[in-house]
């Protein structure tokens, strides 16, 4: 079972795909620093994938220094700081991509993508202490 959860979509490379699960799995802390991380073998059994590509995503995310690979030890979560706003909304890019151009598609204008993505947010997170208006609010009070 791996430590993190990817849904392989048709389309999509799967190299990307993974390489993003694991770098949110990271920024998000559900992987903590020092937390192993699967072998290629596994990586490539356990999501059927090709070894090449199992291997070119652990060397991927060594390369960027989400992983680091420690002689004895096996594949680690690197230690670094908590991670910004910024590098945070990034975790959403492939999303808000995807967001825009089906809307695009289905001819809204920016406006309508915005009032659809704040009614969404009220409905699911208002009042419950996630950055909502209810919670700015609050604070500014």
């Amino acid at each position: 079972m791996l430590p993190f959860h990817v849904d392989l979509r048709p389309g999509a490379s799967p190299y990307r795909q993974i390489v993003y699960a694991a770098t949110r799995a990271v920024v998000s802390g559900e992987l903590l620093p020092g937390s192993p991380f699967p072998s290629v073998r596994i990586l490539s059994q356990e999501l059927k994938v090709n070894p090449n590509t199992a291997h070119k995503v652990v060397a991927e995310l060594v390369r960027v220094g989400i992983l680091d690979v420690l002689p004895g030890v096996g594949t680690v979560v690197a230690e670094w700081g908590p991670s910004s706003p910024e590098e945070r909304r990034l975790l959403l890019s492939e999303e808000v991509e995807r967001l825009l151009v089906e809307a695009r598609r289905l001819g809204l204008t920016e406006r309508d993508v915005h009032d659809a993505v704040a009614e969404r947010w009220a409905e699911l997170f208002e009042g419950i202490g996630v950055g909502g208006s209810r919670d700015r609010d609050a604070a500014a009070g």
